[in-house]
């Protein structure tokens, strides 16, 4: 199943990450670019190191000026995860351009690839809630509180997956069609941000 397949690479991707622990590590990726574990590796990636900015620029002791730094590095880091969402769709869309698609077919809420993109940030729910779990200076009632949670998280990845690979089955079966929208971002675009455009000339 796709969500599997994809949820490994996601832990492998966490895995590697946690290593250092490090959010100016380099970035490498050990599949070829031409494949789809690639785009979701990277995806990942992207997802990762955004998790970390956002409990750094949390710290109430940040310098303002290093804050202003992290939060634009967020920004580029929202950006750069939303256009992987679009290759990954891309992949999709190319793998199922031949699917004669039914009469009666519908349209689903999301995307496959922003269904996998939650999937994505659920796998660091999971893997930061289980660090939770195993803490040996928390108190037990911590340990029970994270426990449940944990407990939840792994009931919603089970729907979440199974969901993603009913979506996929039912476009490969054409009961589904696939329409993807691009980001259309205004806060970076200097002709549609106010504030970027009042900066022009």
């Amino acid at each position: 199943m796709f969500s599997e397949f994809a949820f490994n690479i996601f832990q492998e991707s966490i895995d590697t990450y946690h290593i250092k622990d490090d959010v100016y590590q380099d970035f490498v990726n050990p599949y070829p670019k031409d494949e789809v574990e690639h785009l979701l590796y990277r995806k990942n990636w992207i997802d990762t190191v955004q998790w970390h900015y956002e409990d750094i620029i949390r710290d109430p002791d940040i310098d303002p000026v290093a804050a202003l730094d992290l939060k634009r590095k967020i920004d580029a880091s929202n950006q750069d995860r939303t256009d992987l969402v679009e290759y990954i769709d891309s992949y999709f869309l190319d793998k199922y351009k031949t699917v004669e698609v039914k009469e009666n077919a519908t349209i689903n809420t999301e995307s496959p690839a922003w269904a996998i993109d939650r999937l994505s940030i659920l796998a660091l729910k999971i893997y930061h809630m289980q660090e939770e779990v195993n803490r040996s200076d928390a108190s037990p009632e911590h340990i029970k509180k994270c426990s449940d949670k944990l407990a939840v998280l792994l009931e919603q990845k089970k729907d979440l997956s199974t969901a993603i690979d009913q979506l996929l089955a039912d476009i490969e079966a054409g009961n589904k069609y696939m329409k993807v929208y691009k980001q259309m971002k205004m806060y970076n675009d200097d002709e549609l941000n106010p504030v970027l455009r009042g900066q022009k000339g």
